[in-house]
């Protein structure tokens, strides 16, 4: 039998974060000295309170299928976690329960992108977003930020690159890979350039609850004409260390939109784990709000660490981020081949990193500093003897 498989998965392209982080294990698993920089995941446990809720969900038998969207009760925490912490007016129907933020965004391109539509992407930017749009067989629209303009997109780039077929404008504050929050008053000037058109704004806030610089504020926050045309993203993994869990969320004020999402969930996931969902309440409702707030400390206090080590080597640069948990590294001065670098990096010195190339930047890797201060000091060391050769 010679096979034929559809163009839609033949074209698309592994996530180049989840390919190194699986090759260092690998490299591990056979003996091999390696340190991993590589993921988007907090080395924090997930908080014994919400372990505690999904405990009790189990001895409690909740074990069954629910609502596709999601229990009720969980939408609700959603609904009023999205008014206490974002000022975002969501109703339980305006919001949807998917399998990670990752999983609500695949479905949120399917529903809105049709063929040519175009999707501006600001560079450099999450590996997954420019896949799920040719998957969706749209277009890629990328704008290329500096770091002298702290990898910020300016309002004479956005309108440069607008155009008839433009139908979605992502903005991810904090930003994987960069770290950079975009203020309140820039997300206005945002959204006054959007004011009279159809253009989307899909806003992936998943970092918000890490931000050591400044505030937060979420886009569709800004005016009532942002909150219609926002699509709300967000999800526990990155807050509440829950990668495993799978849970994340979307919320539209286009009821429509969110019907159609969940008639097309309802004949692929069906509902996210139940189990889960109840976990989740806890962890919406203000009950680890105190374990939140120490990783946060944490995650300060060590890229305050990280980036002053980087810094000190000969050839490297980086700006310190506002939130997340990376240090998007400059290392042009040494070599603008980032997949070449962090190859070697990986197999000289046993450091895993992900090369800025598969964010849309090349001269650049992300390292994260996910992980405790001695790994990050041995690693920020094993770099730097690596460069000195």
């Amino acid at each position: 039998m010679q096979a034929h498989y559809a163009n839609r998965v033949t074209n698309l392209s592994e996530s180049i974060t989840i390919a190194i982080s699986s090759l260092a294990r690998e490299l591990k698993a056979q003996g091999k000295d390696i340190l991993s920089f590589s993921a988007g995941e907090p080395d924090f446990d997930t908080p014994q309170v919400v372990k505690e809720g999904a405990i009790k969900a189990i001895q409690e038998g909740f074990t069954k299928y629910t609502a596709t969207a999601g229990i009720p009760e969980l939408l609700s925490a959603i609904s009023e976690k999205l008014a206490r912490d974002n000022n975002l007016n969501y109703s339980a129907k305006e919001i949807i329960v998917n399998s990670g933020a990752k999983h609500s965004l695949f479905n949120i391109f399917q529903a809105l992108i049709d063929k040519d539509d175009e999707v501006i992407i600001p560079s450099p930017y999450w590996v997954t977003y420019p896949e799920l749009v040719t998957f969706s067989n749209g277009k890629n629209v990328f704008i290329k930020t500096t770091q002298a303009n702290n990898f910020k997109i300016t309002i004479e780039q956005l309108k440069a690159v607008i155009t008839p077929k433009t139908k979605m404008l992502i903005l991810t504050t904090p930003s994987n890979p960069t770290g950079m929050v975009y203020s309140r008053q820039e997300l206005e000037a945002i959204g006054e350039v959007l004011k009279d058109t159809n253009i989307w704004v899909l806003s992936d806030e998943i970092y918000e609850k890490l931000v050591y610089d400044g505030t937060f504020t979420s886009a569709g926050s800004i005016s009532n004409d942002m909150l219609e045309r926002t699509i709300t993203v967000n999800g526990l993994s990155k807050a509440l260390a829950m990668t495993g869990w799978r849970m994340g969320y979307l919320a539209s004020k286009d009821q429509k939109l969110c019907k159609l999402i969940n008639g097309f969930q309802s004949q692929s996931l069906s509902n996210i784990n139940s189990i889960t969902q109840k976990a989740a309440i806890v962890g919406l409702n203000g009950s680890a709000d105190k374990d939140i707030e120490n990783m946060r400390i944490a995650f300060k206090q060590r890229r305050d660490f990280a980036c002053e080590k980087m810094n000190a080597i000969k050839g490297l640069n980086v700006i310190k981020p506002d939130g997340a948990f990376y240090l998007f590294v400059n290392c042009s001065a040494i070599t603008k081949d980032s997949m070449q670098f962090c190859k070697d990096l990986l197999e000289q010195v046993g450091v895993a990193t992900v090369p800025g190339i598969g964010f849309g930047m090349d001269g650049y890797f992300r390292f994260s500093f996910a992980t405790d201060l001695k790994s990050i000091e041995k690693g920020i060391q094993r770099i730097a003897d690596f460069i000195k050769g």
